[in-house]
């Protein structure tokens, strides 16, 4: 494999076949053969060794043969280990198909994100990917707008998009949707929820509101919570008081589920099937879970991603977090589109737009006029200690 160009920098001051087919899948042939989250089956995340090539900090070379991307994560701070498994993700999928067509360079957005922005401005890149943070988001875009540089966000906050901002993150609207209307096919009729308290909150419920209504379901009971026992208790009670439901969504982390469903199986939802969001799939604690146990939620599909995370782990000697994929599949679609985009001038960012969409490590995906990665899903089942796919993600996309 050739030598990865992966730069450290830190923050100062006519329809065609679907895109993803040709890089995504040569990169992931490679991952077969070679071989903030907790990762799946990792204890706590340490200072990862550092990517292939670093360079002095300073001005980047002059290049006139690699398109310049910048890769924008924290680094150090509180949310470095989710960051540098990014980066580490970003620099194998350049060793995959290359290193021939990109420069990525890292910017370190603990410091600051905005200064990290203009930072990658002044070095001359073309396209930010990133950052992984909304709040981080909300003050970059402006910044990068201005200088018609687009932003593949990492992050899953769909308020975000738009003008030049790309939501590349799993977000939790199109894990309910699929959840609700796979449990309407399975006989579930009446819904309830416990949703957390905060904007997350808010918009998770008329999405999951919406979901019920659009699949020809009833709403009996949603509560919500700020996450103190003393507010899950009261929450379950008043769910308690609504009578009877077929299935209860519990739309927050894993940890939280693992905490509120043995509440709910001693007041009343003894039978109700629990459903959960793709967040279950960041934690394997759900698998050990006895109150868990049939609960059903929507993710993408981990199987192209159990090959990602073992060249993964004989590079970096630990797991990878989940997200981690994310910088991955960012950099194949890049080195796709690279294919067709002269180097030194602006992104085609109108090639985003493509209905046949992407593809990598978490599976099939496409940007919507709202700039929201669409992606393919499955509902899989929380067994004992393993899951099982009920609904494997549709083939293609609808029209």
């Amino acid at each position: 494999m050739a030598e990865a160009v992966l730069t450290l920098q830190p923050a100062n001051g006519n329809r065609r076949s679907p895109l993803w087919r040709l890089p995504a899948l040569c990169a992931l042939a490679m991952v077969s053969a070679c071989q903030s989250v907790i990762p799946k089956g990792a204890g706590v995340e340490q200072a990862p060794p550092p990517p292939v090539v670093v360079k002095p900090v300073g001005d980047l070379p002059e290049d006139q043969q690699r398109h310049r991307i910048a890769l924008l994560v924290p680094i150090t701070g509180a949310d470095a280990g989710v960051g540098q498994a990014i980066a580490n993700a970003a620099n194998l999928a350049v060793l995959d198909t290359g290193g021939k067509a990109i420069r990525v360079t890292t910017y370190d957005t603990a410091p600051g994100a905005a200064a990290a922005a203009q930072k990658a401005l002044a070095d001359g890149n073309k396209l930010i990917l990133g950052p992984l943070l909304a709040g981080d988001v909300t003050a970059i875009a402006p910044i990068a707008r201005r200088a018609g540089v687009p932003l593949l966000s990492f992050s899953n906050d769909a308020s975000v998009a738009g003008e030049g901002t790309y939501v590349l993150g799993f977000t939790p609207a199109q894990s309910i949707e699929r959840v609700v209307a796979f449990a309407r096919t399975r006989g579930v009729d009446s819904f309830a929820a416990l949703i957390p308290n905060g904007v997350y909150g808010r918009r998770t419920s008329t999405v999951f509101l919406r979901a019920v209504e659009t699949a020809g379901g009833r709403v009996v009971s949603l509560q919500n919570y700020d996450r103190s026992s003393a507010s899950m208790n009261a929450a379950v009670a008043r769910l308690q008081k609504a009578g009877g439901y077929d299935a209860l969504m519990i739309a927050d982390s894993g940890s939280v589920a693992i905490t509120l469903a043995p509440l709910v199986r001693a007041r009343g939802g003894a039978t109700a099937r629990i459903l959960g969001t793709e967040l279950w799939n960041t934690e394997a604690r759900v698998l050990g879970a006895p109150a868990l146990r049939g609960a059903w939620f929507a993710s993408v599909s981990d199987g192209l991603y159990s090959q990602f995370s073992a060249k993964y782990r004989a590079r970096y000697a630990k797991a990878p977090y989940r997200l981690s994929s994310l910088g991955y599949d960012a950099v194949l679609l890049v080195v796709r589109v690279a294919r067709d985009w002269k180097v030194g001038s602006a992104f085609p960012a109108r090639a985003l737009a493509d209905s046949g969409g992407f593809g990598g490590v978490d599976g099939a995906f496409r940007f919507g006029k709202d700039n929201v990665a669409e992606r393919m899903l499955e509902v899989q089942q929380i067994d004992a200690g393993k899951l099982t796919i009920l609904s494997p993600a549709p083939k293609a996309f609808a029209k």
